[in-house]
């Protein structure tokens, strides 16, 4: 059982634990002391962001079990083992912890102040790092020329996680010279070598199994404290060990994401094309830096912000600040609903002011197929994509030309109608890994698989990547059964063991096929190749004049043939055998993309709002992606309806809130954070486009994972702001709650009412 901290902010003048040791069951009580006296070491995150000017970001230590002080409530300050749950509870409330709190700050804007509560000594100011990506001054001088200007103040509200299944860790140090480590992670072999780090353990030393874990969505992709402490225990205790959190307690220990406020300046000329993009963001990363919590507002959100359109001259800026709160980190979209958001609320402001279509002004600034690759103004170069067809065929699927109509309808009714669009790029892979270190990771970002064909002709994969409900055994296996003309049956598809599978970076990102098929589809040639040399010495052929197709080898324009079950007979049993070929029938592969994979799409919404209420009701959504070839398109289109309903929730429910005061999490239970439920999805009408396949993997794939979450609380918050833009209403921030949008509907009719 987890001692946490009730304070946002404080420093430990001391912690007493010398009633627990003699209670029923106690099997032992840790403090940070004893991890101290064991040289246990700090979290280091996998991502470092450099500063504009050159300085690396400020990286205080986080410790497992607090030390000194506490810096969000939650934190864990001592862990209590015991044979049963009751027991470890009961125990732990006898830990008493002398805290001389300290005041505290929630919102990363007012942690920028002169006056504001510092968190970290190495962080003056409470600033992490301050990244910058173009010219500024080349886009100051575009925006002051400009005949047309918008600006914005965004905010991209704070999100809890909540997944299906709270996180969990078990550890086993029995064994001897040897660490178990069961865990709930989508990243097995990052979450094996940074506890061996922090515990001074060769990586041999540990094996981490991470089985299916109930949903992932980004955060439980990254370290968090119980992994080391219960890793800790087991090896100090040489006993099993194990804890699981509830739902209550992962809502003050799980990482949280977003929580973005943002300045945004588009310029452009009379026509509405585009001429600058200015954007300032303060990104709240909560008291520590996260595993890629810099990374995500920083290196990831301003790549995107080029979106799908031809921007001349871009500039971005991110502060990235420590407050008293949870760490935010990497939650479905990672960037990319961020950079969507403030592009295409800015494009529909710059419509309003032209009073121009809204279709209309992203036509006019789309870059064109013709264009690609296509070199941004901030760095990514799109490989591919055909932007205008995407937009077009949307337009045709959900019936835009007859919106206007709808709307006419509704308003007899009595009911407020309004259409959104919203357009956006995703980058999939985060490769290649020497550019990603270039900009500060710490680990590299390929993939690996191993194939096996056995004796009798079944197959076995081991990947690196983990499958959380992405289908992985359905869609590798049937990579192979096409390569290898082997019924699915006979194909295993194994993850998430690093005694088992090469080494790995895991699943997050939309990298899985993109990243880690392309490395399957790379063994599995290697296979066939080999497996061509075995057929060529059986049939006497040369190697050159062997083929493979449909799961047999044969002589080209012969019927002479051997199927792959008769070659990996004999390749496992060698009687009659190429000299110096190495026995059996396996291979494996390593895949490091040489860019990332650029997936597109077209998001559209119709809305209806009661104008007494304020309640929103989504009638109609309807997508277009762009994610290249499709290997499976059932569970693309479940990966995008669920990414869909992840987006709504941002739009229309969820939001992470903090009391201002005391660093309280007030939304700390599914009574106070409110997610989406079955009844406020609409029929999603899913398209997928595969005419611009990825030029550069082997299998033309692109990410799909995240389409969802991107586009959607864009084109649902532009469907809102059409319903009421009759109204006067030009702007509510996120989420858009029935009472933020009463009140919006009531000081535009009249403004001092509120």
């Amino acid at each position: 059982m987890l001692v946490r901290s009730p304070h946002a902010h404080a420093r430990i003048r001391g912690v007493e634990v010398s009633a627990v040791a003699a209670q029923p069951g106690v099997a032992a009580v840790f403090t940070g002391a004893d991890m101290a006296a064991d040289n246990v070491g700090p979290m280091a995150p996998l991502w470092a962001i450099t500063s504009a000017d050159g300085r690396p970001m400020a990286e205080p230590p986080r410790w497992a079990l607090a030390r000194d002080m506490v810096r969000h409530v939650g934190e864990p300050v001592a862990v209590v083992l015991a044979e049963t749950l009751a027991q470890a509870r009961d125990s732990a409330e006898l830990v008493q912890v002398d805290y001389e709190p300290l005041p505290a700050v929630i919102d990363a804007k007012l942690a920028l102040r002169e006056c504001a509560p510092q968190l970290h000594d190495a962080a003056p100011g409470n600033i992490c790092f301050c990244f910058a990506r173009g010219d500024d001054s080349v886009v100051r001088k575009a925006i002051a020329s400009a005949p047309h200007v918008v600006r914005l103040d965004l905010i991209n509200n704070r999100l809890i996680g909540a997944a299906i299944e709270p996180r969990a860790v078990l550890a086993d140090g029995s064994t001897s010279g040897k660490l178990t480590l069961y865990c709930a992670t989508q990243v097995p072999h990052h979450i094996r070598r940074t506890v061996s780090e922090q515990l001074n353990l060769p990586q041999a030393a540990i094996r981490l199994i991470a089985p299916d874990v109930g949903g992932g969505f980004g955060y439980k992709g990254k370290h968090y404290p119980e992994e080391t402490i219960v890793a800790w225990a087991a090896w100090r205790l040489r006993r099993p060990v194990k804890w699981i959190g509830t739902r209550s307690e992962c809502f003050i220990a799980d990482n949280q994401g977003r929580d973005h406020q943002t300045r945004a300046e588009l310029a452009f000329d009379d026509e509405g094309h585009f001429l600058a993009l200015r954007v300032e963001t303060i990104a709240n990363l909560g008291a520590y830096v996260s595993t890629f919590g810099a990374a995500i507002p920083s290196a990831i959100y301003s790549a995107l912000l080029a979106g799908v359109y031809r921007t001349p001259a871009i500039a971005v800026q991110t502060i990235g600040v420590f407050t008293n709160t949870l760490p935010t980190d990497a939650y479905r979209g990672a960037g990319r609903p961020e950079a969507c958001y403030v592009l295409e609320r800015l494009a529909d402001e710059a419509a309003r002011r032209l009073g121009l279509d809204r279709a209309e002004i992203r036509r006019r600034n789309l870059i064109d197929v013709t264009a690609m690759p296509y070199k941004t103004p901030i760095g990514p170069t799109y490989d591919c994509g055909n932007f205008p067809k995407i937009l077009t065929r949307l337009l045709d699927i959900a019936g835009y030309a007859g919106s206007v109509e709808r709307r006419a309808l509704a308003a007899r009714a009595k009911k407020l109608r309004g259409f959104g669009i919203a357009c956006f790029v995703e980058s999939s892979g985060v490769a290649p890994s020497r550019f990603a270190t270039a900009l500060g990771a710490r680990v590299g970002f390929f993939e690996a698989a191993t194939v096996r064909v056995q004796p009798d002709g079944s197959v076995q994969a081991l990947l690196g990547t983990h499958n959380h409900g992405q289908g992985h055994a359905t869609t590798f296996a049937q990579i192979l059964a096409s390569r290898l003309g082997v019924p699915l049956s006979t194909i295993a598809i194994i993850e998430g063991d690093t005694d088992q599978v090469p080494f790995g970076s895991g699943t997050f990102g939309s990298r899985s096929i993109a990243v880690g098929g392309s490395a399957l589809d790379c063994a599995a040639t290697k296979v066939i190749e080999k497996g061509k040399h075995i057929a060529a010495h059986l049939l006497e052929a040369s190697v050159e004049d062997i083929t493979f197709d449909g799961g047999e080898f044969s002589i080209a324009g012969t019927d002479r043939r051997l199927t792959l079950r008769e070659i990996a007979g004999v390749a496992h049993v060698p009687t009659n055998y190429p000299f110096g070929l190495e026995l059996g029938l396996q291979d494996s592969a390593v895949y490091d993309p040489p860019g990332f994979a650029w997936s597109n799409g077209a998001h559209a919404c119709e809305v209806e709002l009661d104008r007494d209420t304020g309640k929103v009701r989504v009638i109609g959504y309807w997508t277009v992606d762009d994610v290249g070839t499709v290997i499976n398109p059932m569970i693309v289109e479940g990966q995008i309806q669920g990414g869909i309903a992840q987006g709504l929730g941002q739009a229309l429910c969820e939001r992470c809130v903090y009391d201002p005061e005391n660093g309280q999490l007030l939304s700390g239970s599914l009574m106070d954070y409110a997610l989406p439920r079955a009844d406020d999805i609409p029929e999603i009408v899913s398209v997928l486009d595969e005419d611009q396949p990825c030029p550069h993997n082997p299998l033309g794939a692109k990410g799909c994972g995240e389409a969802g979450t991107i586009g959607a609380p864009a084109a649902i918050v532009s469907a809102v702001l059409d319903a009421l833009k009759g109204l006067g209403v030009t702007g509510i921030q996120l989420p858009l709650t029935p009472e933020r949008i009463w009140k919006a509907m009531q000081i535009a009719k009249n403004p001092g009412a509120l």
